[in-house]
């Protein structure tokens, strides 16, 4: 719908509406890695955009924000203090790392209205930080309602590397998701020459894995979409839900 949106907005000569783009859940550190070289102290960026065309949408403060390490999860939520990102009302939050390990980070929002599609909108987000040498735990599966277990080490990675992640919904893999890619085109100096290449495309094969080989270095967003199994109203009239399994991950340039 959004892609047959973006086509119609361009065959009239009009500018292409926001509501065409793809929507994601953003959780970006301003370190992939934690290293005694960058410090302890762990800064994170909540919002929810178009991250390519640099365009924010309002995020009201998350129903949940977390850490997951070693398979305990401690409530971070408190600890969100209110920003501005791409314009819009977002959120920060600090963390100090301690200890070697892999740190999974997960934004659970609340319900996001979006009239133009007539559909709720929910983006489970995560991104995974190993620190100090730690690497295990990075296929750890959360028990989210829905997302995606990277089946490659997502951290680590050079751009030009091949990505692949399962896709699941209630614990089972989703035959054949769709799975939106997009560049956190964080300094705007990024143009697509099409609006194809805003966002692109992959589909999962029939055990749930997709796979995607990234161009550039920089954070990417893989978002899998389905339907939930429930609406909710508004003005009296229920609504479809969309449930977004978002991951981000960075890539870096070769070192050669």
């Amino acid at each position: 719908m959004k892609r047959f949106a973006a086509v119609v907005a361009l065959t009239l000569g009009v500018c292409l509406p926001t509501s065409a783009l793809a929507h994601f859940g953003m959780v970006i550190p301003d370190t992939s890695v934690v290293s005694q070289k960058t410090g302890k102290q762990l800064d994170l960026s909540l919002s929810f955009s178009h991250p390519f065309e640099g365009i924010g949408m309002p995020l009201e403060k998350p129903a949940e924000f977390s850490v997951v390490m070693d398979g305990k999860k401690r409530d971070l939520t408190g600890t969100l203090t209110p920003a501005e990102i791409m314009g819009k009302p977002s959120w920060t939050s600090t963390y100090a790392v301690k200890r070697p390990g892999v740190y999974s980070f997960v934004m659970t929002p609340k319900p996001y209205w979006e009239p133009a599609e007539d559909i709720f909108i929910i983006h489970y987000t995560k991104t995974i930080v190993p620190a100090y040498g730690g690497e295990e735990g990075w296929d750890d599966e959360l028990g989210l309602k829905t997302e995606i277990v990277p089946l490659t080490r997502p951290f680590g990675l050079y751009a030009g590397n091949l990505f692949q992640g399962v896709v699941k919904l209630n614990g089972k893999a989703v035959p054949g998701a769709e799975v939106e890619v997009e560049f956190y085109n964080r300094d705007g100096k990024a143009k697509a020459a099409n609006e194809y290449l805003v966002t692109q495309v992959v589909k999962a094969d029939a055990n749930g894995i997709f796979s995607f080989t990234v161009p550039t270095e920089g954070w990417w967003g893989f978002s899998a979409l389905n339907e939930a199994d429930y609406s909710l109203e508004v003005d009296g009239e229920k609504k479809g839900v969309e449930l977004g399994a978002v991951l981000w991950v960075e890539f870096s340039k070769w070192q050669g």
